[in-house]
């Protein structure tokens, strides 16, 4: 795959949504096109996996919607570029490993489900979105978020080829787990996330399905960019 940067001058300040479920693929092909576009990459996930890293660490229950919907409002988080590499932080505290602990993934959808929550993330990821040139990605980026973004695209895939994906990731990252336990948990989030109150998973009747089973995460760039050439054209 060609790491050069694209020139699609059409494309300038526009927004570019990237959906699906967990273990898709979004974030590492939502960051590897933002990279190619020379664009903003905006991890709307990051954002509620933040926030229940901070519930979490100060004893936060993720079932207290009123106190996390006011931490939601007020708790200063910011994107960071190190080393060429997208960061979050919370406070001024790099939290990007943090954030991807087993305690956070178990708890974020129940923290992300809470009406006050959504609705100060939402009005933050819109304001951070007013700049243009981004590629969001999330599960409502092409729904909620930004319903008139000009190009979306759900990503897709097996539980099984999730689940295989999440397990390589982590044991690689030295966390022990089983293809198996991931499974379940997947199964659960999905089951979470597209039948919870407030802005549930699903498909924008306008985005375009891309189903990763078969792809390496290059393939799914690459196809992406084809897309987008062929809608520009």
């Amino acid at each position: 795959m060609s790491t050069q940067k694209i020139n699609l001058s059409s494309l300038k300040g526009k927004i570019i949504a990237i959906d699906g479920p967990a273990g898709s693929g979004k974030s590492t092909t939502s960051k590897m096109l933002a990279e190619r576009l020379g664009y903003t990459y905006l991890d709307t996930g990051a954002m509620y996996r933040a926030l229940t890293y901070f519930a979490l660490k100060n004893s936060i229950s993720p079932a207290d919607g009123d106190k996390l919907s006011t931490v939601a409002k007020n708790i200063p988080i910011e994107f960071k570029q190190v080393n060429e590499k997208n960061h979050i932080f919370i406070n001024g505290e790099d939290v990007t490993a943090d954030i991807r602990s087993r305690d956070v993934t178990k708890n974020a959808s129940e923290v992300a489900a809470h009406k006050g929550v959504r609705e100060a993330m939402v009005k933050r990821q819109k304001e951070i979105g007013k700049q243009g040139s981004i590629v969001a990605e999330g599960r409502d980026t092409t729904t909620v978020v930004f319903p008139h973004a000009d190009i979306k695209i759900y990503l897709t895939a097996s539980v099984k080829d999730r689940a295989q994906r999440r397990f390589l990731e982590l044991i690689k990252s030295g966390v022990s787990t089983t293809v198996e336990e991931i499974e379940a948990d997947i199964t659960r989030r999905d089951e979470f996330d597209s039948n919870r109150e407030h802005s549930p998973l699903m498909k924008s009747h306008d985005a375009i399905i891309v189903d990763t089973s078969n792809m390496t995460i290059e393939g799914q760039v690459d196809h992406i960019v084809s897309l987008m050439r062929s809608i520009l054209k």
